[in-house]
């Protein structure tokens, strides 16, 4: 439009000042030619002819690599490296003051250069090991994470590689559209906190539409993505103004205060809304909210600072118990966990057997390998050992049988599941999840990190944490356990109660704390983000209340206690769940769980069909787990027990709110 009746400026101008200083980088072949071809026809349509050595700044080349000289390859080969020549100048040299785009979101990625490796740690090799914005420090000091793979991902490497990128120019602005995560996740606190320290502005416009968290409008209404993806997106845009200049380290190696103006805006609704909002705004328009991203998490998302300044005077969990874990993964639970204990064994004694190949393995079992585990190294490890399957928990009230070994598990975590072996008592807690917050307990080894649904966290915090020394006899094993709880908190809790505190009172204390609803409603947003925090009470009469209802809860959750039944199963027939669901009468308090067309459990309140524990309702996938499977004797009675402990767990629930009420609310005193 600038040229229009300036036509023949035109051509001067592309050959002079667009082609030269617009520059695109693409890894894959097909995208790179459709690039080339779009962009020569649009520019032809407009009256420009290339001239015989010009070509589009469009280069074959990985962003995310450090481009290297190589030569004396064959002619195709050779082309390849020229481009990557081509890109590493632009990378290095050209004064690139935007960088925008959409890059690829892969939690498990496969750019794995260590230019890139180290870039994120905050040493820039490429410029003589210079130390940089460090993704994996928070002031200077290491996360601590003990699994910061998603800041692993490709999009944090690309928003790393343009914020190096412009920093090099000195000044520029970086506009991607990414994945949401890295707005409130806790494992990313170094990365905001580098990315606040490197630009003066930084607007970030949350998308949602997360289908993944079951991401609703404010109103209740239906929240949709940009993209036909389920991930949540954000719009990023980070300025960097000329006379900013870069970041200055103090001789620690962390960043001098400096910290960018942070603005945060929310769209939520149908992908149609959306589109329209986005075409017809600009940042200049847009009703931005400043925020104040603080120590020690620096959130791109906006926070209640009082509410959040008394969240924060509670103790985190792996701050009152310092063993506190990812539970254990296989990524095959078809083979590793079983219903049954002869399953289970002979599933063991397959994988051991020397006259069953590893190609039949793999086919009736559906084995594959993958990078933390191998199936020829785990039929040695399970030849090398005499172990037998162990009962344990599965998910909440599901208790199955799993193979307990590295031969089975790609992670088995023995530094937990090992103390569940003995006599033990362990609180499950879910960390940056997109369910609202749970917890569970367990006395068996855990079978999976299955409180949260698949690939959420559940960390695993067992009460006592047994020696591992395998010259200890056996019967001396438990006079040498330990509490896992830290001296400072002891010290905290006796100081606030005034008396001691015996490790089982302190563990169904935080345990009543943690299922109160006034708590999970109060703290919702940050218990969402990363472990919860356990305020302490002052008042004796009302910790002894949360003990007790803690240990009837831990009773109910382990099963140890046994309530009368509260429903029936008043049909007989095959007993096979082939459908399950839930029906009830208008008006009605209780209805029935149909297993079948002819069978079902009676008197099934809807408030315990409707009881989430994690991302799963309960009720409903104890039975959907069985389908296709006919239900014994004792399954029914465990049913039955699960419903019955259920309704009990919602009573105590109110009995919780009814005592912090009655002893001054939240917070508490």
């Amino acid at each position: 439009q600038h040229f229009v009746g300036n036509d023949g400026a035109w051509p001067g101008y592309v050959a002079e000042h667009l082609l030269p200083r617009l520059f695109g980088f693409e890894l894959l072949m097909a995208p790179y030619a459709v690039a080339h071809m779009k962009l020569g026809l649009t520019l032809e349509a407009s009256g420009y002819d290339f001239a015989s050595d010009q070509r589009l700044g469009v280069y074959l080349t990985n962003s995310l690599e450090e481009a290297h000289e190589l030569t004396n390859l064959p002619l195709f080969t050779q082309w390849l490296a020229d481009e990557s020549l081509a890109a590493s100048d632009i990378k290095r040299q050209a004064p690139v003051m935007v960088v925008l785009g959409n890059p690829p979101y892969s939690g498990h990625s496969a750019n794995q250069g260590e230019w890139m490796r180290q870039l994120l740690r905050g040493v820039d090799i490429s410029d003589k090991g210079a130390l940089t914005g460090n993704y994996f420090a928070v002031d200077g000091k290491p996360l601590g994470e003990r699994n910061p793979k998603w800041l692993n991902d490709d999009y944090v490497k690309f928003i790393r590689f343009a914020q190096w990128r412009i920093e090099r120019t000195g000044h520029g602005v970086l506009a991607f559209v990414t994945n949401h995560g890295y707005l409130d996740n806790p494992t990313f606190r170094g990365m905001r906190q580098c990315l606040m320290q490197s630009f003066d502005e930084i607007h970030v416009l949350d998308l949602h539409g997360n289908s993944k968290k079951n991401e609703k409008a404010p109103d209740g209404g239906k929240d949709e993505n940009v993209f036909d993806i389920q991930q949540g997106v954000a719009i990023g845009i980070f300025v960097k103004k000329p006379k900013s200049g870069p970041p200055a380290l103090n001789p620690d190696g962390s960043f001098k205060t400096r910290l960018a103006e942070v603005f945060h805006m929310d769209l939520y609704g149908l992908r149609k809304d959306k589109y329209r909002a986005l075409e017809s705004q600009d940042v200049e328009s847009s009703d931005w909210q400043k925020i104040t991203p603080a120590a020690p998490y620096f959130y791109f998302v906006p926070q209640n600072e009082d509410l959040l300044s008394e969240y924060q005077t509670g103790w985190k969990i792996p701050s009152i118990m310092p063993l506190t874990r990812l539970g254990p993964n296989s990524h095959r639970d078809n083979f590793a966990i079983a219903f049954d204990e002869s399953t289970a064994v002979k599933r063991l004694s397959d994988l051991a057997d020397p006259q069953i190949s590893i190609e039949e393995l793999r086919e009736k079992y559906g084995l594959t390998d993958n990078r933390d585990w191998k199936l020829d190294s785990a039929r040695r490890l399970a030849q090398s050992r005499s172990d037998r399957p162990i009962r344990c928990l599965y998910r909440p009230f599901d208790f199955r049988w799993m193979l307990y070994g590295a031969y089975a598990f790609d992670y088995h975590r023995p530094e937990i599941n090992d103390n569940l072996i003995e006599e033990n008592v362990a609180i499950i807690t879910t960390r940056g999840t997109k369910e609202a917050f749970s917890v569970f307990c367990t006395r068996l080894p855990a079978g999976q990190h299955k409180l949260a649904t698949p690939y959420e966290g559940s960390y695993l915090s067992p009460l006592y944490v047994y020696p591992r020394e395998a010259q200890i006899p056996i019967e001396e094993i438990a006079l040498k356990r330990r509490p896992n709880l830290a001296p400072e908190f002891i010290t905290a809790l006796q100081a606030a109660q005034g008396r001691s505190v015996s490790p089982e009172d302190t563990l169904a204390y935080l345990y009543a704390v943690l299922y109160t609803p006034g708590y999970r409603a109060r703290y919702a947003e940050f218990l969402r983000r990363d472990f919860p925090r356990v305020p302490l009470t002052a008042q004796p009469a009302l910790f002894d209340t949360l003990v007790r209802l803690g240990q009837e809860l831990i009773g109910l959750h382990t099963l140890q206690k046994v309530l009368p039944r509260v429903t029936g199963f008043p049909v007989a027939g095959s007993n096979e769940v082939v459908k399950v669901r839930f029906g009830i009468e208008a008006g009605a308090t209780a209805g029935r769980v149909w297993i079948n067309e002819a069978q079902y459990f009676d008197q099934v309140p809807q408030a315990v069909w409707d009881m989430h524990i994690g991302g799963y309702r309960v009720a409903e996938k104890w039975l959907k787990d069985r389908k296709g499977r006919r239900l014994g004797y004792e399954d029914l009675t465990h049913y039955q027990s699960v419903l019955a402990a259920l309704a009990r767990t919602l009573a105590i629930q109110a009995e919780l709110d009814a005592a912090i009420d009655a002893a001054g609310g939240w917070p508490l005193q």
